[in-house]
């Protein structure tokens, strides 16, 4: 059964950006907050609730079917897989994701994607993250 990612206590969060550094320390091998695959930020100012854009795990993923070269490919359970060596930078993945969940990384001239690997909901210390069950049919 495959795993994905869900945002389901956004309310708990404090903003604390642990998941971005997290996610981008491990996956990016870089500490910056923009290289994360999560994206957390306030509703409405300085005094707002946070929400969170991640991946969706979009069954049919338009990032996906944006990506002329095929370096984005379905993953079981839904959202997508990223192969490097076949990504020519022109960032229209970016463009087409809908939950605005796709980052592009000007350094390495690709785009950043979730891999739904769980880490980031590991070291939430709110659980505002979890990881879902889904049906790997997709």
């Amino acid at each position: 059964m495959a795993k994905v990612l869900r945002a389901v206590a956004m309310s708990k969060c404090i903003g604390c950006f642990t998941c971005l550094t997290v996610c981008s320390a491990a996956n990016q091998r870089n500490h910056s907050l923009l290289k994360s695959a999560i994206h957390v930020r306030t509703k409405g100012g300085m005094e707002g609730k946070f929400v969170a854009n991640i991946c969706r795990a979009c069954a049919d993923p338009a990032c996906a079917e944006a990506c002329q070269t095929g370096a984005l490919a379905k993953r079981k359970g839904g959202g997508v897989t990223f192969t490097a060596q076949k990504c020519i930078g022109c960032a229209k993945c970016e463009k087409a994701c809908i939950a605005d969940a796709v980052a592009f990384d000007h350094d390495t001239n690709n785009p950043i994607i979730c891999k739904h690997c769980g880490l980031c909901t590991r070291f939430c210390p709110h659980g505002c993250l979890t990881m879902e069950d889904v049906d790997d049919a997709i």
